[in-house]
């Protein structure tokens, strides 16, 4: 080739080179590089990547052999190239399995390839830890381990520039396999910190997604989950949806292990604040702070606990993990004078809630705790965190209203006396808190009780306006004389009049229920059980009203067509599709109202059953109702 080569010319050619490479033509790769002054490491792309990087990044180990052929092996320092963030055409073959071969003989031709960093402190050996490739992982390992047999030497190849260590890395792109087998290999790695004092355990702590699978949420993903375990154990499934099933099932099992033997060698939570030893400061009628607002803390990640960690995030599996191995750890402080309670309240963790709190005896002690604040955690209860990461709570304002006040009820029955009435540092109990910051959710959650059942009450109003007039128009018409209906003795003028009469009476009934709805005072109490028993009695009658109407339009149509074969039976499902409309637009509400039903008659079979609770010196005159009589007044 010319050397006075034209930019048009250098233009058409890397074009020819790179598609060459992107149709998997070797032979025309090899062509092309035979007549470049460079050869295989003729820079190709803008970020000055040679072919050898784009073959390797393509995976294409016999292709890149057949490239190195091409350049002469008393030049070692030729294939030293790097592109423009520093990679070497090593660190190209590390970030995949299928290259191992290629890369030997890179080292082979060119060992001081081993060494070298990129822009990021990064060696090929890091590069491979860092994309989860567990094959040129060991091979480069071994190269390591070979050329630098003392273990200070290798240290150099374990940590870059950021702190950061392979075993960060390996967590931090969620390749857990990999990252248990660098825990095990080099368990001096567990307690190193990267840039920003996060452990490895403290990374591993704020993946919740990686312990959650998505199968335990009802019986049918459970029934597939054992599908998988008992079919695919050592094979992947050619299914692609069973495929991405088992891949997640395999990736929360490495994750749940490498969590274990990572929490074996954490004892970060010995470190703990002291616990407060604040007084309390007991309610005095009158004398209130006029500041109610909101107070957060947001802690520095870096000087939480992994168990502290994991109740944020909301890890369940690591805070149930450590709490095995070291029970002990429950009594740990962070540095605001907050033990695990505060913080399981304040995210909403109730899974992690509810395990702390069967721990019997260390509950006696955690449940009159008080942060450095003058916090109990009844006021955390006000103090509710959002989780950025999670998506957003579809649920209405009333339903999260009332999972609020539930909460709060079940903190407060935990609490010794003293922390129910403790005042923080605003002048402020936490009962006060609640309301103060609940406030604005308080007004939405009646504004949409409102407007749901105002709008349910107007249909309701439809349905009996219709079925009021049908019982005066009954199909066949009346006789002259009498004025009784002609088809009087017909079977379906019986399933006419009995289901419209019902459709009616329903329809009646609802629209009293939700009038009660409409004429409630709306105080905060009752959006705890009251306001959706009612909303679902309402709904229900509705739902039964609108079936009961489907009814009787459909045997108004078949005692009009005269002939009873199958295409009457036909009309007569068809004319149920309003009511299968109605069910599934109203089902996700209906579901959650059911649930409300549900904990409310637990509650009350509950308080006539003997008590099965574990034992605990319950709080002196502490009220059945969520708020005391003393405040009852502020709710309306």
């Amino acid at each position: 080739m010319a050397d006075n080569m034209t930019s048009t010319n250098y233009r058409r050619i890397n074009a020819d080179l790179y598609k060459a490479l992107s149709e998997g033509d070797d032979a025309n790769v090899c062509d092309i590089c035979r007549d470049l002054p460079d050869g295989p490491l003729h820079k190709l792309t803008i970020h000055d990547d040679t072919v050898l990087h784009i073959a390797s990044y393509y995976k294409r180990n016999k292709l890149i052999l057949q490239l190195l052929s091409l350049l002469p092996e008393d030049q070692p320092d030729k294939l030293t190239l790097k592109n423009d963030v520093g990679n070497t055409i090593l660190h190209a073959t590390a970030t995949n399995n299928k290259t191992v071969e290629a890369a030997a003989e890179m080292l082979r031709r060119a060992p001081s390839l081993l060494t070298m960093t990129d822009m990021l402190g990064e060696t090929p050996f890091f590069r491979a830890a860092r994309f989860g490739k567990s094959k040129s992982f060991h091979f480069l390992e071994a190269e390591v381990r070979k050329r630098f047999p003392e273990d200070a030497e290798v240290r150099a190849f374990l940590v870059k520039d950021d702190k950061a260590t392979i075993l960060h890395v390996a967590i931090h792109s969620e390749n857990f396999n990999l990252a248990h087998d660098i825990a095990k290999t080099y368990p001096m790695l567990i307690g190193e910190k990267d840039g920003n004092g996060m452990t490895g355990l403290q990374l591993l702590a704020c993946k919740p997604s990686a312990f959650n699978h998505g199968f335990e949420d009802n019986f049918f993903k459970r029934f597939i989950r054992k599908f998988i375990d008992l079919n695919h154990k050592e094979q992947t499934s050619r299914v692609p949806f069973l495929k991405e099933l088992q891949k997640q099932i395999l990736k929360s099992k490495s994750a749940k292990t490498l969590a274990t033997l990572l929490i074996e060698s954490d004892a970060s939570w010995e470190a703990t604040a002291p616990m407060s030893n604040q007084n309390r400061i007991k309610l005095i009628q009158g004398i209130m702070s006029s500041r109610l607002s909101l107070v957060i803390i947001v802690n520095d990640p870096t000087r939480d606990s992994p168990l502290f960690l994991a109740t944020k995030s909301g890890c369940t599996e690591i805070v149930r993990e450590i709490l095995q191995v070291y029970p002990q750890a429950v009594e740990h402080i962070d540095e605001n004078g907050r033990d695990i309670l505060h913080v399981a309240v304040q995210y909403r963790r109730m899974e992690i809630y509810k395990a702390v709190i069967n721990m019997k005896y260390p509950l006696m002690r955690l449940r009159g705790e008080i942060d450095k604040l003058g916090n109990s955690i009844l006021h955390m209860v006000g103090q509710k965190v959002e989780d950025q990461k999670a998506e957003v709570d579809m649920r209405s304002p009333a339903l999260v209203l009332r999972d609020d006040l539930l909460l709060f009820e079940r903190v407060k029955n935990i609490c010794t006396t003293e922390a129910i009435s403790q005042v923080n540092n605003d002048g402020v109990t936490a009962e006060q808190l609640f309301i103060k910051n609940n406030a604005q959710l308080h007004i939405d959650a009646k504004e949409w009780m409102k407007s749901t059942a105002g709008n349910c009450s107007g249909f309701a109003v439809l349905i009996a306006t219709v079925a009021f007039a049908s019982s005066f128009t009954p199909p066949g018409g009346s006789e002259p004389d009498t004025g009784r209906p002609i088809m009087e003795g017909n079977y379906f003028f019986i399933v006419f009049s009995l289901a419209n009469g019902l459709s009616l009476t329903f329809s009646l009934t609802s629209i009293i229920v939700f009038l009660s709805i409409l004429t409630s005072s709306f105080r905060l109490k009752e959006f705890q059980n009251s306001l959706h028993n009612k909303l679902l009695l309402g709904l229900t009658l509705l739902i039964l009203s609108v079936s009961m109407m489907m009814i009787s339009f459909a045997a108004t149509i078949l005692l009009g067509s005269g002939k009873q074969d199958w295409t009457n039976i036909i009309l007569y499902v068809v004319t149920f599709f309003p009511v299968i409309v109605f069910v599934l637009s109203y089902v996700r509400l209906y579901k959650l109202l059911i649930k409300v039903f549900e904990e409310s008659l637990k509650k009350v079979i509950d308080s006539i059953l003997p008590a099965r609770d574990m034992e605990l010196p319950q709080p002196s005159q502490a009220p059945t109702t969520i708020f005391t009589k003393a405040t009852t007044s502020s709710f309306v």
